[in-house]
């Protein structure tokens, strides 16, 4: 009797483990849709798909399930790669065919796609040039004289023109955009002093020698700083500058009867006149930074720098804070 119960109770301990692993077995087995959680006796006609080496539970998707999720990922780009989001396993996502002509709209669409960015470039870059073109054109009548100028680009090769009319902007930004007034302001500070008669007129006197140095280079650089910060003031002070030529060559050189010689003369004028004064203002900020002082915080100096006001709400501050 002892005998016969040893199998029997065996075979009682191993049912539970045989069991759970039957139970495992069917709930692998027993697909769910993992974007509505659907299980397949929900819905007997569904169709099924295992898109990507997810195991368990997650292999298993409804077709149309994962076409709308595919659709909400492309967005409207059916070319788009999607991943899955667990292994991230690419997707196989297959299209019918069509047909040759369909075959043929799409190659064209996607070669319209492609070239679209390298046509737009293409045509603001000409337009670009055009434009240069155009004001080097407009730039030489101004400069030599309508009629002279006209007639200088008439007798000329028009591929001499296509090349040199487009250089005449660019050169006057790439010369616009040497700061030769801060060479001539390092010069003159350097050696101005050392003459008496210059340093009585011009402000480039002692200064603290201390502090000059290192406020001259504080200075400089944020001078340069602020130029090259500056594109859009270098761009319309360059091609303003043949105008502002012309003009202060009619204005203060009428007897030269030549409209070249006439022009240069006034662009150097204005040049020099402006230089001039950019130094002037440069040595005067650079003077009045090196011998600033810092004062003795009293209720005196409060009052005759920052005024009475500031000095009533900093006694008010101080009333509130003792109060709390």
């Amino acid at each position: 009797m002892a005998n016969q119960d040893k199998p029997n109770s065996a075979t009682s301990t191993a049912n539970p483990s045989a069991s759970q692993a039957l139970q495992t077995t069917e709930d692998e087995n027993q697909k769910s849709c993992w974007v509505c959680f659907a299980t397949e006796s929900d819905d007997r006609l569904a169709a099924w798909v295992q898109p990507c080496k997810c195991i368990g539970t997650t292999k298993w998707v409804h077709q149309s399930c994962l076409q709308r999720w595919v659709d909400e990922k492309q967005r409207g780009n059916i070319s788009r790669k999607v991943l899955c989001p667990q292994c991230k396993a690419e997707y196989i996502v297959v299209f019918p065919s069509m047909g040759t002509f369909v075959a043929l709209l799409d190659a064209l669409e996607e070669i319209t796609h492609k070239i679209s960015p390298f046509i737009a470039g293409g045509v603001l870059l000409g337009s670009i040039y055009w434009i240069a073109i155009t004001y080097g054109a407009v730039t030489v009548m101004q400069v030599v004289g309508h009629r002279e100028g006209l007639e200088m680009m008439e007798s000329a090769d028009p591929l001499v023109l296509l090349v040199l009319l487009p250089t005449i902007p660019v050169t006057l930004i790439s010369a616009k955009m040497y700061n030769w007034e801060d060479s001539v302001l390092l010069f003159l500070r350097k050696y101005c002093a050392k003459i008496p008669a210059l340093a009585y007129i011009l402000p480039f006197g002692n200064v603290d020698s201390e502090r000059s140095a290192l406020v001259s280079g504080q200075t400089t650089n944020a001078n340069n700083s602020d130029s090259h910060l500056s594109p859009t003031r270098i761009f319309c002070s360059a091609l303003l500058l043949p105008t502002i030529s012309t003009i202060i060559g009619k204005l203060f050189f009428r007897s030269i009867q030549n409209n070249l010689h006439r022009t240069i003369l006034g662009g150097l004028t204005y040049i020099t006149i402006k230089g001039a004064l950019k130094i002037y203002h440069k040595q005067m900020l650079y003077i009045r930074h090196s011998s600033r002082k810092i004062l003795d915080y009293t209720e005196s100096n409060l009052k005759l720098y920052r005024g009475a006001t500031n000095v009533h709400s900093n006694e008010n501050r101080d009333d509130t804070e003792q109060v709390v």
